[in-house]
């Protein structure tokens, strides 16, 4: 029965994670929800939604100086076990954790929060599994063009941009 399951789905390639945290997310937890095919929930009643793929986590951007002031704090139980990480600590130690969580954190709060965290895959870089590749159906449109880095730019391109100011 599951194989059946997992013929019905799509499976959505969110290309990048280039963009401010919160715009890409929303999108991604919107198709992790699957709100607009509730269909599925009455002929499949173990079935979820959609697969979602998310690659290039490693550079997501953060807007202002989040990096620095984002914290996140977790705790086991036990005495003395609370720990706190800036999102530059998490995002050094796991390049998808910080995704990962906001997903998590957008998701509706009841028991089918794990089943769609479990159809949420996220790849740092560019590189997918063959598996995943071969099963993709659509792709999410960008929502801007990714802007190039400066040394992306040629040198004519550099000398021919207008300077702002002249020292």
């Amino acid at each position: 029965n599951s194989k059946i399951m997992d013929n019905n789905n799509n499976w959505i390639l969110a290309l990048d994670a280039m963009f401010p945290q919160q715009g890409l997310m929303s999108r991604v937890q919107a198709e992790c929800a699957n709100l607009s095919c509730t269909y599925i929930h009455v002929l499949f009643p173990g079935d979820i939604g959609d697969h979602v793929v998310v690659m290039n986590t490693r550079h997501i951007a953060f807007s202002g100086n989040k990096w620095e002031q984002k914290v996140y704090s977790s705790h086991t139980g036990y005495p003395g076990s609370f720990k706190q990480l800036t999102a530059a600590q998490m995002h050094k130690k796991d390049p998808t954790a910080i995704i990962k969580l906001a997903v998590y954190g957008m998701l509706p709060k009841n028991l089918t929060r794990r089943t769609m965290m479990q159809q949420l895959h996220l790849f740092p870089d560019d590189v997918l599994p063959d598996d995943i590749l071969r099963n993709l159906t659509e792709e999410l449109p960008q929502p801007r063009e990714i802007p190039r880095k400066l040394s992306e730019y040629t040198q004519e391109e550099r000398d021919a941009f207008p300077m702002l100011w002249t020292p």
